[in-house]
């Protein structure tokens, strides 16, 4: 019993290694002004010194999925490379009327409408070719959303790597621990992507979970 226990010990560390991929696709997700693509330009910009786009205060300004291949992290002796996806920020509704009070014309704002509608459908197409997940949270909000919620049971479903980023640790009001509640299930890491605050222990967990 004992040689047949090890034997199949030593088959999964092979077939492990065998399905070991030299690189892999992290998809960074979560609703609008999350800060996905704050986040990504932090990791971009840490590693590569560029950055992945533009963030705005306005919703659903990235409307397309963008990529950028070949970020590796090294920490404490562990490495991991992978290819940084920045999504679109996910919406179960998305209303042309919320862009009119950006100065919009109402006939970009529809635009806009359709464009970010386009998007979500992409990032949700996209679950189907990563080997793991950021998902982005806004600290100072209620992450208890029907957003969050079907999000994180689209990726549980997936049985796709998961790392919450608890996001905006620098304002007075973020709670990561109002996270932690909603979601005990999975790993917290509380950073402010703006401000780099606590983005090492970020690393340390992408290393660890996607290496």
């Amino acid at each position: 019993m004992g040689l047949l226990s090890g034997l199949r010990k030593r088959l999964r560390f092979v077939y492990k290694l065998l399905l070991r991929k030299d690189k892999l696709k992290i998809g960074i997700y979560g609703p609008p002004n999350a800060g996905k693509t704050t986040l990504a330009n932090r990791i971009l910009r840490d590693w590569l010194g560029d950055i992945m786009g533009s963030p705005s205060e306005i919703p659903h300004e990235t409307r397309r999925v963008k990529l950028r291949e070949g970020v590796k992290i090294q920490v404490n002796g562990k490495s991991v490379t992978i290819d940084v996806v920045d999504t679109p920020g996910l919406a179960t509704k998305i209303d042309f009327h919320d862009f009119l009070k950006y100065g919009m014309s109402e006939e970009e704002a529809k635009r806009r409408a359709k464009e970010a509608t386009e998007g979500v459908i992409e990032a949700i197409k996209w679950l189907d070719d990563l080997d793991g997940i950021l998902l982005v949270m806004d600290a100072t909000e209620d992450p208890f959303t029907q957003v969050n919620v079907t999000i994180v049971g689209n990726i549980e479903a997936r049985k796709l790597p998961l790392i919450i980023v608890a996001n905006k640790i620098d304002l007075p009001t973020a709670s990561p621990a109002r996270i932690k509640s909603a979601f005990p299930q999975h790993q917290i890491v509380p950073v402010s992507a703006l401000k780099g605050i606590n983005i090492d222990s970020l690393y340390k967990a992408i290393a660890e979970k996607f290496g």
